[in-house]
């Protein structure tokens, strides 16, 4: 009798723990598919990207510039779908005013309300330089474009940084090759920020390097409308070029030329700006310097598309200086997504990113895994008068190469 109820107790005691387990696994898989299901909407909602540009300010155009070109880059990078793996992707566009403490205000609000997954911009170095540290406490990818401060990528950069615009040193490599060799003395005029003093600093070194001796440094107000003073150091500093560092509505050229310099035996050189910018160097004609872009220039399928699709929607305009950039800068989000299979997580993107190749209205760019600036294709030119087209044109020199306008790396 004892052994029976024993054995009796023992089964029932067995069954009892197995019904138990039974019941603890269904439990745990019950909260493992509650896991999954609240986590696969993560999966499917839309990626958020959040544009700062300067829609008002000093460079109004530029901003204006580069959103047609980003949303014309995500139409083309998804194949007009506007979604990737899945996804749909929505661009929230706030104005900087071209002010840095604004810049900072506006890409807070896009982090913190708006919830964004990456920011892109801006139009000016100083807006930009000051939301760079939001990148990085937010732990967001972000794209620079097309701010060119060589201090970006270099002494304030943090890994979720990724530049698709040039920096001021591969402007200068390009403006350096022009002019530069030995014996040649040189002056230069930049705008007295950030952006004129990276430009200058870059274009000394590559100079140099060639043999040439820079002379004498001018900066001026970039907010400036009379360069009187500025220009009349520089000729009295005699030098054989001057080189222009500038950006914005407010350019030097009219003075320049009212004050005769070139006919004062000082020849000029710069990069080769917007159109709007172009229809003020008629002075200029014939002279020799690079550009990073213009529409007349590159030769590749996705230009081409480009190039169509701008005219078709604006009423015939082409693109301008910084319209294929933003067009990059949203190609980019897209061919990293695609890697990542829709994964916006920074680590992951960063991971992906560095190193990363991909196809632009310029021709093949590549994110620097040390820097995270992409090397791509600037232009060798001359300006010229065409026949039937208001101001001077760009045409091609040579194209400067990736490699041949990679800049130091300065982090």
């Amino acid at each position: 009798m004892w052994n029976f109820k024993r054995g009796l107790f023992f089964v029932l005691f067995l069954a009892l723990f197995m019904m138990l387990a039974a019941c603890s696994e269904d439990a745990g898989s019950k909260e493992k598919e509650g896991t999954k299901d609240e986590d696969e909407p993560k999966a499917t909602e839309p990626i958020k990207i959040g544009v700062l540009a300067s829609q008002t300010g000093g460079l109004e155009a530029y901003g204006k510039q580069t959103l047609r070109g980003f949303e014309l880059g995500l139409e083309y990078a998804t194949e007009g779908t506007m979604e990737v793996a899945g996804r749909k992707i929505e661009f929230i566009v706030e104005d900087t005013e071209t002010k840095p403490e604004v810049a900072v205000q506006k890409a807070t609000k896009l982090l913190e309300e708006d919830g964004v997954d990456f920011l892109v911009g801006s139009s000016s170095s100083g807006d930009t330089l000051a939301v760079l540290p939001l990148a990085e406490e937010y732990e967001k990818i972000m794209i620079v474009e097309p701010a060119v401060a060589d201090s970006i990528t270099g002494s304030e950069y943090n890994d979720y940084i990724f530049r698709t615009a040039r920096n001021s040193s591969q402007d200068a490599v390009a403006g350096a090759a022009a002019i530069a060799k030995e014996g040649v003395k040189i002056a230069t005029f930049a705008p007295d920020y950030s952006f004129g003093w990276d430009g200058v600093a870059a274009f000394k070194e590559a100079a140099e390097k060639l043999g040439a001796e820079i002379i004498h440094e001018e900066y001026a107000d970039p907010a400036a409308t009379d360069f009187t003073s500025n220009i009349q150091k520089i000729i009295d500093a005699k030098p054989d070029y001057l080189f222009v560092v500038w950006a914005g509505a407010n350019s030097p050229w009219n003075q320049i030329a009212d004050m005769k310099v070139q006919e004062k035996g000082i020849k000029i050189s710069t990069g080769a700006p917007d159109i709007a910018a172009l229809a003020t160097m008629e002075p200029l004609i014939g002279m020799e310097g690079f550009t990073v872009y213009y529409h007349e220039l590159p030769d590749n399928e996705i230009h081409d598309w480009l190039l169509e699709e701008h005219k078709k929607r604006f009423n015939g305009e082409v693109p301008d200086l910084f319209t294929p950039g933003g067009m990059t800068a949203a190609i980019a989000i897209v061919e990293a997504l695609k890697k990542t299979e829709g994964n916006a997580d920074a680590d992951t993107l960063i991971e992906t990113m560095e190193g990363m190749s991909f196809e632009t209205p310029k021709g093949k760019m590549t994110f620097r895994p040390e820097d995270h600036q992409a090397l791509q294709t600037l232009y060798a030119i001359k300006l010229e008068k065409k026949e039937g087209v208001p101001y001077p044109v760009p045409v091609l020199i040579r194209e400067l190469s990736p490699e041949e306008t990679a800049p130091p790396i300065r982090n």
